[in-house]
C-alpha cells in the first residue's frame, strides 16, 4: 500500500471528530486544564487534512526554533537577575527555563529525522523518534524537579539574605509572560499536527510561566518580612513540576504503547461499515508513529465477488478512512469472503 497524500481539495467536517470531555467547574478546572494535556488522544479534530507529513514536521520544528530562541531570551535575563540577588526561587526558575530551552533539541532532531522516507531498515519511516524525544522531555522535567528540591533544601540550611526585590519581580513577570507565550504557542502547533511531544514541551514551559508567578509571591513574601517565603516558594514550583511530570509521561506512555482514544477505532469501523459492500468490520488496529497514524482492519465483503470488485470496495474503505481521520498516514485492508468456512486453514492461530 502507497502512503496516503492528503487531497487538497476535500474539506473535512471536523465536526465528526470532536470528542466531547467533561471537565471539572471553577478555579480547579481551569487550573488542571492548563497543567495537562488536552485529552483529545487522536489530534485529528485540529489537524490540516492537506498537511503532508513533511509539512507538519518543517512546521514543528519551525516551532521548535521560534520557542527556542523566546526561551533562551528570557533564561539569559533571568541568570543576570539571579546574579545579582540571590533568590533561590528565581534561581529555580531559570534552570526550568534553561531545562525547556534544551529540550527543543531532540525535538528539532526528531522533526528533522521525520522527514526521512521510509526505507528497508526503517519500514515504518523514522516517527518514532519523535516519541523518543517526549519521553527525554519528560525524563528532564523530572531532573528540573529534583534540582528545584535541593536548591530549596540548601537554601533553607543555609539562609542568604535576598537582594534588589524590584529586580526580581520584574524578572518573574517576565519569565511568566514569556513562558506562557511559548506554551500556547507549543501546545497550538503541536495539537494542529498531532505531536504529543511537542505538546508536552508546551506543559512544560507552561509549568516555567507558574514558577514565575511563584517567584513573584516568593518577592512579596520577602518583602512584608518573612525570608523563608523564598524557598518555601521553590518547593511550591518542585510539586507543581511533578504535577507535569505525572501528565506528559503518562501522555507518552500511552504512545509507546501504541494506545490509542478508543473513539478513534469507533470511528474507524462506523466510517467502514458505511461503505457500500462492506458487510462486517473487525481486528481494527490503530497506532500512532510520531504525529501520524497506522490503521489495519479485516473487512468481509459478498464470497462470490471478483478480485477486482473485493478490492475496489477496499479502496473505498481506505479513501474514506484517509479524509474521516486525516491523522491516518497508512491504511491497510484485509478482505475476507464473508463465511468462518473460508478461514478453517487459520482459526487455530486467531488471537482471543
Amino acid at each position: 500500500m502507497s502512503q496516503h497524500q492528503p487531497d487538497d481539495h476535500h474539506e473535512h467536517d471536523e465536526h465528526d471528530h470532536d470528542h466531547e470531555h467533561e471537565r471539572e467547574a471553577g478555579l480547579k478546572g481551569w487550573l488542571l486544564s492548563l497543567l495537562r494535556p488536552h485529552e483529545h488522544g487522536h489530534y485529528a479534530t485540529a489537524l490540516d487534512p492537506a498537511m503532508s507529513n513533511a509539512r507538519s514536521a518543517a512546521r514543528g520544528i519551525w516551532a521548535v526554533k521560534v520557542s527556542l530562541i523566546a526561551l533562551l531570551a528570557t533564561a539569559l535575563f533571568q541568570v543576570i537577575v539571579v546574579a545579582i540577588s540571590s533568590s533561590v526561587a528565581l534561581l529555580a526558575d531559570t534552570i526550568h527555563n534553561f531545562s525547556d530551552a534544551l529540550t527543543a533539541i531532540p525535538l528539532w532532531i526528531a522533526f528533522t529525522l521525520a522527514r526521512r522516507p521510509r526505507n528497508d531498515r526503517y519500514s515504518y519511516g523514522y516517527g518514532r523518534a519523535e516519541d523518543l524525544a517526549g519521553v527525554l522531555i519528560v525524563v528532564m522535567i523530572f531532573l528540573t524537579a529534583v534540582e528545584v528540591f535541593r536548591q530549596s533544601i540548601d537554601r533553607i540550611a543555609h539562609p542568604q539574605p535576598i537582594a534588589n526585590l524590584g529586580w526580581v519581580a520584574a524578572a518573574a513577570i517576565i519569565g511568566f509572560l514569556g513562558n506562557e507565550a511559548v506554551a500556547i504557542f507549543r501546545t497550538r502547533v503541536g495539537r494542529e499536527i498531532g505531536s504529543a511531544a511537542l505538546v508536552a514541551d508546551g506543559l512544560h514551559a507552561r509549568t516555567d510561566g507558574f514558577t514565575s508567578l511563584g517567584v513573584l509571591v516568593g518577592v512579596i513574601g520577602v518583602a512584608i518580612g518573612f525570608p523563608l517565603a523564598d524557598p518555601l516558594i521553590g518547593f511550591v514550583i518542585g510539586l507543581a513540576i511533578l504535577v507535569v511530570v505525572w501528565n506528559a509521561a503518562r501522555e507518552m506512555w500511552y504512545r509507546l504503547m501504541d494506545a490509542v482514544d478508543p473513539a478513534v477505532g469507533r470511528s474507524i469501523v462506523e466510517t467502514t461499515q458505511c461503505v457500500p459492500g462492506v458487510q462486517a468490520v473487525h481486528d481494527v488496529t490503530v497506532r500512532w508513529l510520531g504525529h501520524r497514524q497506522w490503521t489495519e482492519l479485516n473487512i468481509d465483503v459478498a464470497a462470490d465477488l471478483s478480485v477486482v470488485q473485493s478490492h475496489q470496495i477496499a479502496e473505498a474503505v481506505r479513501h474514506d478512512l484517509f479524509h474521516a481521520l486525516p491523522a491516518l498516514v497508512e491504511v491497510t485492508v484485509h478482505v475476507d469472503p464473508h463465511g468462518d468456512e473460508y478461514h478453517d486453514a487459520t482459526a487455530h492461530h486467531r488471537r482471543n
